[in-house]
């Protein structure tokens, strides 16, 4: 098949287009690097013309109120090229739970992309993830000082990035779901937990109090960042960061 892969050059996008070569498909990596721009428009008609499967990799700039305008305004250009160049199968990649926490922007958003994908003309699939594990690298910046780093206890089941492509490329090279595919890792931690295994690994001794109120993932409830009825990947956290 041919597969256009928007956002082809990025972190997922670029091993999605890796697998799917290596199995004999014909996927072509799109981004703004390479002439596409999914706000303008620039070369969406060329990058769909003729394609069997579209896979949307794109990110938002931000994770405020920005994104949303932007994931509307990508999938409406997306959708339209896609339909005017005959792609039979659009597939997009979003976050598991992102329809459980209004109160982030950036899961509002994705919950939004997964909407217009769903009410859009043309068959789809959309792959669900949970938190990738290279995430584990910024997160204690954000609530940290010279000292310790603070975290909420937020249930995360941390997802390999490699894991991802290869459940986005399967979706990708198969029939249309129509609906969701979730796919997570095999383990559950609380972030905390999760923030002194990566500080401990790095050899970093600050301390990781545990705080309810710290940081983005403060205002998730419950364990809605985790499946434990996804597809659960093989790549454990401390494997990988090994």
């Amino acid at each position: 098949m041919q597969v256009a892969v928007i956002g082809g050059t990025g972190l997922i996008g670029s091993q999605v287009v890796k697998i799917l070569n290596a199995a004999g498909h014909e996927a072509v990596p799109h981004s703004q690097s390479t002439g596409v721009d999914v706000i303008s428009g620039q070369g969406l008609d060329e990058a769909m013309a003729g394609v069997d499967v579209a896979v949307n990799l794109t990110n938002s700039p931000t994770f405020d109120d920005a994104s949303l305008a932007f994931l509307q305004t990508s999938m409406d250009n997306l959708l339209a090229a896609a339909d005017k160049g005959g792609v039979g199968h659009f597939v997009i990649l979003s976050i598991v739970g992102t329809d459980q926490v209004p109160e982030l922007d950036y899961y509002r958003a994705k919950a939004l992309q997964e909407k217009i994908l769903a009410d859009g003309p043309i068959p789809s699939s959309i792959v669900r993830a949970t938190q990738f594990m290279d995430f584990m690298d910024a997160v204690p910046s954000w609530t940290a000082d010279a000292d310790s780093v603070r975290l909420p206890a937020t249930p995360i089941q941390p997802s390999a990035s490699k894991d991802v492509a290869a459940a986005v490329a399967e979706v990708a090279a198969g029939t249309p779901l129509n609906g969701i595919h979730n796919i997570a890792g095999p383990e559950i931690f609380p972030l905390d937990e999760l923030g002194r295994i990566t500080l401990s690994h790095k050899g970093d001794h600050r301390t990781v109090v545990t705080d309810p109120t710290a940081g983005m993932f403060a205002v998730v409830k419950g364990d809605v960042l985790t499946d434990k009825n996804a597809h659960l990947a093989p790549t454990r956290y401390t494997d990988w960061i090994s």
